[in-house]
């Protein structure tokens, strides 16, 4: 083989074994770019603190209609479910035997009034005759026992012809105040009063209509450390909101009334009534709602959205973005809830940023790419 054949298939070898081996060797890896976060910042500003309650109405009077003596039912003066007015007829017993009973109570006074006069003659006659002996004085004492007798035999009459006259007046069943009449439940013909007073129907003063609430033992503390000195005085807190069920707000605002003495000790709450007016008859007893109290103005609050902040076994973290672009998961210290907001007492300064959205992906120390947060995501939304 000449010299040129054999450089020649050297070359040829060379360069397949740099192919070869250039052909083996791995790319270098690629580092992934750093993930995508959502971010807001800190805002700090002065906000209403709303004290929450679920609550349900009730009358602000509601009178049980009863039957108060014996008898079958004639009539039923109302239309169930309307409104009346203090003093409408509702109901009428059968008076027929009351009326009875009112005749025979006066037949019974007018006999003891009858023995009464014919005692006190006696007395009047045997006296002067006493003296002159033409009587004994037994039966002049006897006599004056039987006036004493006839004297209380007439004011029992009276007391039971008085108890007849009353018992009679309450054939006619009126209502003893304006409000909301509920169903009957009896109808004409039932035999009521027998034994007890019978339960008729009941009538329900709706304005104003009272929405009672239940606080629990940490927000009455909550409350009351605001200002000790309001511990049992006049309650004087208004512009009360109410959000009905079908999530609307009642045009009318409330004002706190009567607040129970102590605190259930099976439930642990504080029963609180609140009254809003009801010119409109839009609320009726038994329907739930929400009740917003505003119980301060807290001045200079730290706010975050709540999806910022994490929870976990008590302890409540966010995740804040340095000027690095680093996670850096810090505790901090929640207060109450704003809307969609979370005051944080302790653990944030004003402007920093916050993950609102990838809190899944990230880690203590993770280089992150932050992007603003979605319109209405910001802490200033606040009101």
């Amino acid at each position: 083989m000449s010299m040129a054949a054999l450089r020649g298939s050297m070359l040829v070898a060379a360069f397949m074994a740099a192919a070869l081996s250039a052909a083996c060797e791995k790319p270098a890896a690629v580092a992934p770019p750093p993930p995508d976060v959502y971010v807001t910042e800190v805002v700090q500003k002065d906000v209403p603190e709303y004290l929450e309650l679920v609550g349900q109405t009730q009358g602000f009077e509601d009178i049980d209609i009863r039957a108060r003596v014996e008898g079958f039912l004639e009539t039923v003066n109302f239309r169930e479910g309307s409104f009346v007015r203090k003093g409408d007829l509702l109901y009428t017993i059968d008076r027929k035997p009351l009326e009875a009973a009112l005749a025979q109570a006066r037949a019974d006074q007018a006999t003891a009034q009858a023995r009464l006069d014919k005692a006190s003659n006696d007395v009047s006659r045997y006296t002067p005759l006493v003296a002159k002996q033409a009587v004994s004085q037994k039966e002049l004492d006897d006599a004056r026992a039987q006036q004493d007798a006839g004297r209380s035999e007439v004011e029992a009459g009276k007391a039971a012809v008085e108890k007849a006259a009353l018992d009679l007046s309450y054939v006619r069943i009126t209502s003893p105040i304006s409000g909301l009449i509920g169903t009957s439940l009896v109808k004409p013909g039932a035999l009521v009063g027998r034994g007890e007073s019978t339960l008729l129907t009941t009538v329900s003063s709706t304005d104003p209509i009272i929405f009672k609430v239940a606080l629990t033992e940490a927000d009455y503390l909550r409350v009351i450390k605001r200002d000790p000195t309001r511990a049992g005085a006049e309650p004087k807190a208004g512009g009360i909101e109410l959000t009905l069920a079908d999530g609307s707000k009642y045009p009318q605002t409330g004002r706190i009334g009567p607040v129970d003495r102590q605190v259930n000790a099976s439930t642990g709450t504080l029963g609180v009534q609140i009254l809003f007016p009801n010119p409109d008859n839009i609320l009726r007893p038994g329907q739930y709602g929400r009740g917003r109290i505003l119980i301060d103005n807290r001045k200079g609050a730290l706010l975050v959205p709540q999806r910022a902040v994490q929870e976990l076994q008590n302890l409540y973290s966010v995740a804040v973005i340095g000027g690095d672009n680093k996670v850096a998961f810090r505790n901090v210290k929640v207060g109450p809830r704003v809307d969609s907001l979370w005051i944080i007492q302790e653990g944030l300064k004003p402007g920093e940023k916050v993950v609102v959205e990838g809190l899944q992906r990230i880690r203590d120390g993770l280089v992150v790419t932050p992007k603003p947060a979605p319109a209405g995501e910001p802490a200033a939304k606040a009101n």
